[in-house]
C-alpha cells in the first residue's frame, strides 16, 4: 500500500517562508532584528514626524512598525498570515500596500490618540556627504537599554550637523551682522553669539527651495537660501567655509526631495 502524500499545507508554508524573507530584505526601511530602544533612538534623534521603520517582532512571523510622532515613537504589531500581512483586523497583500494605505489614512497610536501619517521611510543604508561623521547613539538610547544597545553605531540620515559664524543680511535694513549658526537635522538656527541658548530665529529647510552661490551683492564667499517668503543672504569668512555650508545644506535638500517622492 502506497504511503500517504505529505499534506499540501506543510509544503506551502515552507515555500512561502523561503520566498518572503528575500522580499523583506529588499525593503530599504526593514532593519531586521534591532531592539525597540534602538528603533526609538534612531527615529527620535534622526527622524521627523511621520518617519517609520520595520523591525522583527518578538514572535516568529510578527513584526513591529515603529513610527515617529511629534514627540514620541509608537510601535504597531504586524503579523504575517501566509502571504498576507495583518494589521489589527485588516489584512494587506503586501507591506507596500499597508504603507500606502497609512500614508493617506492616519494611524491612531496609544491612549494619547496621536494621529500620524506614514511619510518618511527610515532606510537602513543611507547616502552621506563626504564630511559626514559616525554617530554613536549612546546619548539618545533611553533608559532600560541593554549593553548591546549601547554598542550600536550607525550613520543616520538628516543628523549631519554644522556650527560656525556666518554674516547675514538684514531683511528690512540691508545691513550685515555676524551671527552664530547651528545646523541640526533640518533646522538652521542663528544666535546673537555662541553662548546664547535661545536662537533669534530658526529656518526650516523643509521649506527651502534652493541653496545658490551668490556673486552679485558685493560680498565674497556669499550664498543665498530661497524660501517662499524671503531670500536669505549669507557670507562666510573663507571660500572653504562657504563650500562646507553649501555642501551640507544642498545634501539635506536632496534628502528632503528624495523622501517626498
Amino acid at each position: 500500500m502506497a504511503a500517504p502524500p505529505i499534506p499540501a499545507k506543510r509544503t506551502t508554508i515552507s515555500y512561502e517562508n523561503v520566498q518572503i524573507r528575500p522580499s523583506l530584505d529588499s525593503i530599504s526601511w526593514y532593519h531586521g532584528n534591532i531592539t525597540r530602544h534602538i528603533a526609538e533612538a534612531l527615529l527620535m534623534a534622526n527622524g521627523m514626524e511621520g518617519s517609520y521603520l520595520l523591525r522583527d517582532g518578538k514572535e516568529t512571523g510578527s513584526y513591529s512598525l515603529s513610527v515617529r510622532s511629534k514627540d514620541s515613537v509608537k510601535h504597531f504589531q504586524i503579523t504575517q498570515a501566509n502571504s498576507a500581512f495583518k494589521f489589527g483586523i485588516t489584512e494587506f497583500e503586501s507591506l507596500e500596500s499597508l504603507i500606502g494605505h497609512f500614508a493617506n489614512q492616519p494611524l491612531l497610536g496609544g491612549n494619547s490618540g496621536t494621529l500620524v501619517l506614514l511619510k518618511y521611510p527610515y532606510p537602513k543604508q543611507v547616502e552621506e556627504p563626504d564630511n559626514y561623521e559616525d554617530i554613536v547613539l549612546q546619548s539618545t538610547v533611553r533608559s532600560g537599554a541593554t549593553e548591546e544597545d549601547l554598542k550600536f553605531q550607525t550613520k543616520a540620515t538628516s543628523l549631519a550637523s554644522k556650527e560656525g559664524f556666518l554674516t547675514k543680511q538684514g531683511w528690512v535694513v540691508k545691513n550685515w551682522k555676524t551671527r552664530w549658526f547651528v545646523l541640526s537635522k533640518y533646522d538652521l538656527s542663528y544666535f546673537s553669539d555662541r553662548s546664547k541658548e535661545k536662537p533669534i530665529k530658526t529656518l526650516n529647510l523643509l521649506d527651502c527651495q534652493g541653496c545658490i552661490k551668490c556673486d552679485d551683492v558685493g560680498k565674497k564667499n556669499c550664498f543665498k537660501l530661497d524660501f517662499p517668503d524671503r531670500t536669505w543672504y549669507f557670507y562666510a569668512n573663507t571660500e572653504e567655509e562657504q563650500a562646507e555650508w553649501m555642501d551640507i545644506i544642498k545634501w539635506k535638500l536632496k534628502q528632503i526631495r528624495k523622501d517626498s517622492m
